[in-house]
Order: C-alpha cells, then sequence, then structure tokens
C-alpha cells in the first residue's frame, strides 16, 4: 500500500501541482471516514503517512478506564500499564494496529474519497491558475463536443466554449489547436468552470490590442465597436497623438496588422474607420463608398434617414441589412437607408428653365428665348457654332440674327468663354 500512496503523492505533485502536504491530509481524511463506515466502526484513529517513502502506520486510541465496556474505545488501566506505568485513567493510550486491518472496504471506499478530494483540488487549484489571464487570449486544443459546447484542453485543465460563443461557418476538429478569449471563470455546483468565446467582441479588441502596439500603448484608442461574428466587424479609432493616422496604424504597412487578425478570425471582414462624436459624421463615415444625397436628423428619437442612390442602395445597406445595422450599433443610432427619391421633370418644365436662363443674357427676351429653347439653343454655349444663316432658318430676320449673336457673344466674352 505504501507504493501505491508513494505513486499518488508523485503523481499529483508532477502532473497537478498538489503539494505532499495537502494529498496526506486528504488521504489520511478519508481512511478515517472509510474505516469509521466499516469494521472499526466507532474506534478513534490516528493515522500518519510518511511523505518521502510512503509508508502509512495507523494506531486505535483506547481510553484508559478502570472497567472496559467497549473493547474498541476502551482500555483496562492494568493492560495499558503493561506498556506505560506513567498511564492513568482518563489518559489516552496509543495502540499500533496493521493498516490492512482498516479492511478492504475501508480501503476502497477510502481510494473512491481520495478521487473524490483530487477532483476538488484540481477545481480548487484551476481558480488560482486561471484569475489573472480572464480577459486575455489563451491557447488550447479542442477535446470534444457535449451537447454542442466545445470542450478545450488548456492544459492545466479543461475549459467549455458554449454554443452561443462559438462563431457561425467556423469548423472545430478534435486535435485542432485554437485560440479563445477567457470570458470568465464561472462558479457552478461540480467547482469553478472556465468559459471561453470567439463570438464576443471583446476577443477582436483583445486581438487588436495584441498585434497594434499603438493601441496597447494608449496611442490609439478604440472609441466604438461592432460585430457581427463570422461576417463582418467595424471599429472606430481616435489617436492622442496628431502625428499618428489612428486608421493606418491599425491597419499597418500594407495591411499586414488587421491581415493577421482578419486571418485569426478566418476570414471576416474588419472596417477601421476614423472616429468623429457627431453622429451624422459617424455615420456617413462608417456607410462609405456609399454617398448620401440627403441626411435627416431626428434627435429626439435618436434615429437618422439616410437617402442614397439606387447604386449605392445595396452597398450602404450590406448583405441582408448588415451594413446598416453594424453602422447603427457603431453610431448608437437608429439608422434607416432609403432609396433617393428622384422626381420626374416634364419637357415644358425643363424648356421653361432654359428659357429663362437666356433669358438673363442682357437684351434678349423672354419671348425670343423662348424661340431659341424650342429650336435647340438652351445654353448659351451651345451659340459658340451658330452663324446668321443658322438662325435665319429658325425663322429670325437676318436683322434679328445678327443682334442675337452679337449680344450671346458680349455675355460669353464676360463670362471668359470663347469659341
Amino acid at each position: 500500500m505504501s507504493s501505491e500512496i508513494l505513486s499518488v503523492l508523485e503523481y499529483m505533485e508532477k502532473e497537478k501541482g498538489i503539494g505532499r502536504e495537502d494529498m496526506i491530509s486528504a488521504i489520511i481524511t478519508a481512511i478515517k471516514n472509510a474505516a469509521a463506515k466499516g469494521v472499526n466502526a466507532g474506534q478513534e484513529l490516528k493515522i500518519t503517512i510518511d511523505p518521502r517513502h510512503g509508508k502509512m502506520h495507523a494506531w486505535a486510541l483506547l481510553n484508559v478506564v478502570d472497567s472496559v465496556s467497549d473493547p474498541k474505545t476502551e482500555i483496562s488501566l492494568e493492560k495499558a500499564r503493561l506498556v506505560d506505568d506513567e498511564l492513568n485513567i482518563g489518559d489516552i493510550y496509543e495502540k499500533e494496529i496493521d493498516p490492512a486491518y482498516l479492511g478492504r472496504i475501508a480501503a476502497q471506499t477510502a481510494r473512491q474519497a481520495i478521487m473524490q478530494r483530487l477532483r476538488q483540488f484540481e477545481k480548487e487549484r484551476i481558480y488560482d491558475d486561471f484569475k489573472d489571464q480572464v480577459g486575455d487570449i489563451v491557447s488550447g486544443i479542442v477535446r470534444r463536443r457535449e451537447r454542442g459546447d466545445l470542450i478545450v484542453d488548456l492544459g492545466k485543465a479543461e475549459a467549455m466554449m458554449p454554443s452561443r460563443d462559438q462563431v457561425p461557418g467556423e469548423d472545430y476538429s478534435p486535435g485542432e489547436r485554437i485560440r479563445c478569449f477567457l470570458l470568465k471563470i464561472e462558479a457552478t455546483n461540480r467547482g469553478p468552470e472556465l468559459i471561453l468565446t470567439r463570438s464576443n467582441p471583446k476577443f477582436v479588441l483583445r486581438l487588436f490590442e495584441l498585434e497594434v502596439t499603438e493601441i496597447a500603448d494608449g496611442t490609439v484608442k478604440i472609441e466604438a465597436f461592432s460585430r457581427e461574428p463570422g461576417y463582418r466587424t467595424k471599429i472606430a479609432v481616435t489617436s492622442a497623438d496628431p502625428k499618428v493616422d489612428p486608421v493606418g496604424a491599425c491597419v499597418g504597412a500594407r495591411g499586414a496588422r488587421v491581415k493577421s487578425i482578419v486571418r485569426e478570425l478566418g476570414g471576416e471582414k474588419i472596417d477601421i474607420i476614423r472616429y468623429f462624436e457627431d453622429p451624422k459624421e459617424m455615420a456617413l463615415e462608417a456607410l462609405k463608398p456609399a454617398i448620401p444625397r440627403a441626411v435627416h436628423m431626428d434627435e429626439r428619437n435618436r434615429r437618422i434617414t439616410i437617402e442614397v442612390s439606387e447604386d449605392d442602395l445595396a452597398i450602404a445597406i450590406g448583405r441582408k441589412g448588415q451594413n446598416a445595422r453594424l453602422t447603427s450599433k457603431l453610431v448608437g443610432w437608429k439608422i434607416d437607408i432609403m432609396k433617393e427619391e428622384v422626381k420626374e421633370v416634364s419637357m415644358e418644365t425643363k424648356q421653361a428653365e432654359a428659357a429663362q436662363g437666356l433669358n438673363q443674357i442682357e437684351g434678349i427676351d423672354a419671348a425670343t428665348a423662348e424661340r431659341l429653347v424650342n429650336n435647340g439653343l438652351i445654353s448659351p454655349e451651345l451659340f459658340l457654332d451658330v452663324e446668321e444663316d443658322d438662325l435665319a432658318e429658325m425663322g429670325f430676320s437676318a436683322e434679328e440674327a445678327a443682334d442675337i449673336l452679337a449680344k450671346v457673344t458680349q455675355f460669353l466674352q464676360s463670362q471668359n468663354i470663347s469659341s
């Protein structure tokens, strides 16, 4: 039995980091409890284990009495003084016994209790080993799935990544190495449980802190953040140093920094933009390259309505409304994106507007301007290649044609437009 105990002590000390003294205390308590339920029920025991050799010694503690009523717990003064003549009534006599005498049932029960105590030790050590790593990225090996949850071996302990914290589309195979964000240590009936995540926005934020030195040292700050795991992330950044471009710092030379993060996220798209305190500016920056045609602000309801052209509508809204949702989360306002209303202008209106433009040329009245527009001369610039004969064909007299060309030429010269 001593060799078994010694092997347990050595294994737990080397592999699990549990000290020998703690293990010995657990083993002794377990054996005492097991023995008390077996053939030695009612008997008080004293047990010691040599930490170096694993050898165990056991004693039955007997009360010295004048008349014995229970041999398991008492010894007569006469018998006790045969071993130690200084003992008196009321003293405790330690009678050494063979550990094997504790019985096979006691040994089996003790073994079970020891394993239970070992698991408890391991759970208690989990908190101490990982409490300083909460909020950081850890690396482990995928072991198995349990009802959709992923079990990851972190070396000193196993951790769980719930299905809600997994990224849609990512496939995790047993034996695969994986990096995760240690979200928290959760107290359960089974002891502390390590909870991992890859879908939480904090995972991406920590990746940027590790990859971008300017974020780590506080020169660049991530002011706003929104993410749809596995699809797209938007971050808005500022810089405390006017000489540092916050967007460029996050992107890196030739995109090296952001590409490294994108690879870790399995190809998830990342938009890095400059942060603006004004929600309108922030929204327009986040929707680029879509160009807004009109913006309407409803400050009371924190709502922004943005009109874009039909060509930009799909870009602004994004796949399944993704870009609009992320922009809304980033700004903190409700974002409505609409197609620009294009008003149809009648030919009569266009002609009237053109005639009004020609009418601004000094000396050309409204009736003359209307006649010119009806013949296709809708702007002064179109007169650069017109001659008197052309106007005559339109029904103008030679005198009218010369007068019109003279006035138009004078107007064009005043506008620095020459033929």
